[in-house]
């Protein structure tokens, strides 16, 4: 049987190849302490459920969605926006509903690059965002990011001969996996750089509310006012705790949401609309619960850097995300995976190796913060136990 070449790139994972790691584990008994994977253990907020099921027992809400069933949900995208941003959003033609924020990055450059066209993208960066570019037949380039530049990508460096068949570029700040966050006036930059190159620049931007100081988190939106260039996707996972009802959504560009839009209606109708109206009360009603899952997070986030702190590895303490960003011993620099593999099976701590994220990720390892710190702490003991 034949396939298309298309896979060949996709045939790597970090998350997949941890899962087999896990189950590897497993296997020789281990029990497991999972921090390979950002998805949160905290329930969703009681009103939301209380939306969700009261559209359950509408028979209206049972059939397919189709956009203009969307618009309630797309006016409480627009309304939280203004409220949060100062941006004025038009429901109609600038908000589209998804399924996942994953789904926008993965699919958008289907709808923006030709074969052989260049996608400008972070290393380390979310595997997804790749992925989406190698289905749409579009080539690389890699924006290092370095500690000494605050894991913020260099314009500047970018050949001349690359920028000429660049069509799109991705940024996510606050940034998984390094847990960077960029100052407004970097996007400003970015939008420039972007407007003169004739470039989409797409912020994938789930962690816009994972954040424990008083630092203002931008939105892209904020840098490009006009909506000149710019589109940017939200998922309702991190803040809200739905990753699994798999509903983010994409704002921006219209001419871009359009595109989107056409390349989303050959591949499916949309969310479950009692989906959508628990989404909606998530972004119209009293936002103590993000609060709430903010705090649990930074609490989570104390906890492990100290106790690392405790067995003698050091690692800056993020002011943003669920996660921790860790260089790793001298012994294990070159080596993320292995080192990843064998703490799973050796501990039953599942982590993710750096160099899953990109080439510019390997000497590290990123820990989700993804349980309560006891079972945090017992992480560690176990990691000392493996060191």
């Amino acid at each position: 049987m034949r396939f298309s070449q298309r896979l060949q790139p996709l045939k790597s994972n970090v998350f997949a190849d941890m899962d087999r790691a896990k189950g590897r584990a497993r296997e020789l008994g281990q029990k497991i302490i999972d921090l390979s994977l950002g998805s949160s253990d905290l329930p969703t907020p009681a009103h939301v459920i209380a939306a969700i099921q009261s559209a359950l027992i509408d028979p209206s809400t049972h059939g397919y969605l189709l956009f203009n069933g969307t618009r309630l949900f797309r006016e409480a995208v627009a309304n939280w926006y203004t409220n949060k941003y100062g941006i004025n959003v038009d429901p109609e033609t600038e908000v589209l509903p998804l399924i996942g924020s994953q789904e926008g990055t993965a699919h958008l450059p289907l709808a923006i690059l030709e074969p052989g066209d260049i996608a400008l993208l972070m290393d380390p960066g979310y595997p997804s965002h790749a992925g989406g570019v190698y289905l749409a037949g579009g080539e690389i380039y890699s924006m290092p990011l370095l500690a000494e530049n605050g894991f913020l990508p260099v314009l500047a460096d970018i050949p001349p001969a690359t920028l000429a068949k660049s069509r799109m570029m991705v940024l996510s700040y606050p940034h998984n996996p390094t847990t960077a966050i960029a100052p407004l006036a970097f996007f400003e930059a970015a939008v420039a750089f972007c407007q003169q190159h004739d470039i989409v620049l797409v912020h994938d931007f789930p962690y816009g509310d994972m954040v424990f100081s008083d630092i203002q988190v931008p939105s892209i939106l904020q840098a490009d006012r006009s909506k000149s260039v710019s589109i940017e996707f939200f998922t309702m996972s991190k803040s809200y705790n739905m990753g699994g009802f798999r509903i983010g959504y994409a704002i921006g560009n219209r001419e871009l949401i359009q595109a989107l839009r056409q390349v989303k209606a050959v591949v499916d109708f949309n969310q479950y609309l009692g989906i959508l109206h628990g989404a909606a009360a998530a972004l119209g009603g009293e936002q103590s619960c993000v609060k709430n899952t903010v705090d649990t997070f930074k609490q989570r986030r104390d906890t492990f850097v100290k106790a690392l702190a405790g067995i003698g590895w050091d690692v800056p303490t993020p002011d943003a995300t669920m996660y921790i960003w860790a260089k790793l011993p001298p012994k294990w620099e070159h080596d993320s995976i292995g080192f990843c593999t064998e703490l799973v099976c050796q501990t039953g701590v599942a982590a993710s190796p750096g160099v899953g994220f990109g080439k510019c990720g390997e000497g590290y390892v990123r820990f989700a913060l993804v349980h309560e710190p006891a079972k945090l702490q017992l992480a560690v003991d176990r990691i000392a136990t493996f060191l």
